[in-house]
């Protein structure tokens, strides 16, 4: 046995090297550890430390293993060392003297400084995910706030249709009831009068007549509240004192319906949603001084018959006007931000365009290695110019405000021209199959219909994820225009419900379940229907079908 034997029971790398600085033993853990060397100065190349302890004008003196021979005490340093195939191990390294020899020991710390450094990548990741969480709930906060805007911005346009489309008492209470029911999913709503003796008495009811004439009393409270001439809502057990109790807590909406301090009735909707409905009652305010200046203007046309008749042709000038309005007001405001977006685009496109002709010019005439790159460049630049000028005109085309009229129009083309604008959610996963038939031109509101298009078609490229199967159907039979759609997506649990406003399949912050019930208006308006055939994770039917004349 060799007096250096000892070493090779050591845990650690060990190297002995003499005061000649040769190399006199190395032990088994440091030959694994270490590739073979020819001499001392080729290993000390690979191996370095992040502080020196001395200062020299000769660079072998920065190498840790010199600092170890040189020192005329014990000597200790973190240092690494790069292996073959580029990676870094880390050693904590000790030197003794004993005699005339240099001990020197390399205890391996590699895993403990990956260890660290997962960690502390772990802390910085951790860090990351909760301000990509804190984020993400922005979002969707965001999200909610913009869906219930849209949702009293609709109400508000509805009731003022209504209210500026009729100026009959009865007509304006029953559509406005008919569309806060639908918007509340209520399972009973109407409106009660304050006759001359204060009590309040049902006039209208949004489903059966039953109770038309009925005498109700509210508690002290709930009197006192529609005393404030404020939109509420309540948790109850019975919808006034005289009614029998219900089996389940519901929540009761009550509009008082007031001109000017005079307190006319209220509106009250019973509904079994649990969602909480107090971002609606500001909106709801709004809509009940609508009503009540709408019940009064009606119930001064309704006392004067002679009145009525002498201006019953130019009141039905004027409503037809105020239908045509109604309806081109719509897309007035989106038509008119589609038009300035397209100069503002179209301006310094037709430069791009021009300095893209004269680009291609000189290139033309250059002779040199670069000149095929460059056409090629140019060549891209043009397509990606005619891109964008295609997308302004199909833009310009989905936009254009043809709703007052009936118009001819190419169904075919306008489904093609509704795909060109979701284009961006079907192109990377989504197989377009389209069997379109011959079909004549068709009367109808190509702008509503576009609508009804794109919700559907959005709303199967969602359902399949962005991967899957789009086929598209249209025909001309029996004089009826029928189109359908299908996708391979999840299926609807629900298919009776979906033409509800307010229902929806999708979670919570990203539909807002007004979609197919706008899309269902639309088609009655075509005097058609809309079906859905649907399977649980085999995908789904939308079927139109619209009569031809």
């Amino acid at each position: 046995m060799g007096k250096f034997d000892i070493f090779n029971k050591f845990n650690s790398a060990v190297i002995i090297i003499d005061d000649k600085k040769d190399v006199v033993f190395k032990n088994n853990l440091f030959k694994r550890t270490f590739s073979d060397f020819s001499t001392l100065k080729s290993f000390s190349h690979k191996l370095d430390c992040t502080v020196y302890a001395l200062e020299s004008n000769d660079v072998s003196v920065t190498s840790p293993i010199i600092q170890a021979i040189n020192s005329p005490e014990d000597f200790s340093a973190h240092v690494y060392y790069q292996t073959s195939n580029s990676r870094y191990l880390y050693f904590d390294m000790s030197a003794s003297k004993k005699g005339k020899y240099n001990i020197i020991v390399f205890t391996d710390v590699t895993s403990k400084i990956e260890c660290e450094n997962l960690t502390e990548k772990f802390i910085n990741s951790k860090k990351s995910i909760e301000n990509l969480k804190y984020e993400n709930e922005n979002l969707v906060k965001i999200k909610k706030q913009a869906q219930s805007q849209a949702m009293k911005l609709l109400l508000l346009n509805n009731i003022s249709n209504i209210i500026r489309s009729y100026v009959d008492t009865s007509k304006i209470i029953s559509s406005a009831l008919k569309e806060l029911s639908e918007l509340f999913a209520s399972f009973k709503a109407y409106y009660a009068i304050y006759s001359n003796d204060m009590n309040a008495y049902i006039i209208n009811k949004s489903l059966n007549k039953k109770d038309i004439g009925l005498k109700i009393t509210f508690d002290e409270k709930t009197e006192k509240n529609i005393s404030y001439a404020k939109v509420f809502v309540s948790s109850c057990m019975k919808e006034y004192t005289e009614a029998k109790p219900f089996k389940e807590l519901v929540q009761r909406v009550i509009l008082p319906i007031y001109h000017r301090n005079n307190k006319m009735g209220v509106i009250v909707l019973l509904t079994k949603q649990k969602t909480k409905l107090n971002d609606a009652l500001e909106v709801l305010d709004g809509v009940a001084v609508q009503l009540g200046n709408a019940i009064i203007q009606a119930e001064l046309y309704e006392k004067d018959a002679r009145m009525v008749k002498e201006l019953k042709n130019a009141l039905k000038e004027l409503k037809e006007a105020q239908l045509q309005l109604i309806n081109s007001e719509k897309m007035a405001s989106l038509g008119q931000l589609i038009a300035g977006v397209a100069h503002e685009i179209n301006t310094p496109l037709a430069s791009i365009k021009s300095n893209n002709e004269i680009a291609a010019k000189i290139i033309k005439n250059m002779h040199n290695k670069n000149s095929e790159l460059l056409t090629e460049i140019v060549n891209i630049d043009r397509e990606a110019i005619a891109r964008i000028n295609g997308l302004v005109v199909s833009l310009r085309k989905f936009v254009r405000l043809d709703e007052a009229e009936l118009q001819e129009a190419n169904i075919n083309k306008e489904i093609d021209l509704t795909l060109d604008l979701i284009r961006h959610e079907t192109k990377n996963g989504i197989n377009i199959i389209k069997n379109y038939s011959e079909i004549p031109p068709i009367k109808c509101y190509p702008n509503m219909l576009n609508q009804v298009f794109m919700n559907i078609l959005v709303n199967a490229v969602q359902a399949m994820n962005g991967k899957g199967i789009l086929t598209i159907d249209t025909n001309f039979i029996n004089n009826n225009l029928i189109v359908k759609i299908k996708d391979t997506g999840c299926g609807i649990k629900e298919p009776d419900k979906i033409f509800f406003a307010g229902y929806t399949t999708k979670s919570s912050g990203i539909g807002t379940g007004l979609g197919l019930a706008i899309a269902q208006k639309i088609i009655e308006k075509h005097n058609g229907k809309i079906d859905v055939k649907t399977k649980i994770g085999k995908g789904s039917e939308f079927i139109i079908t619209i009569p031809g004349e």
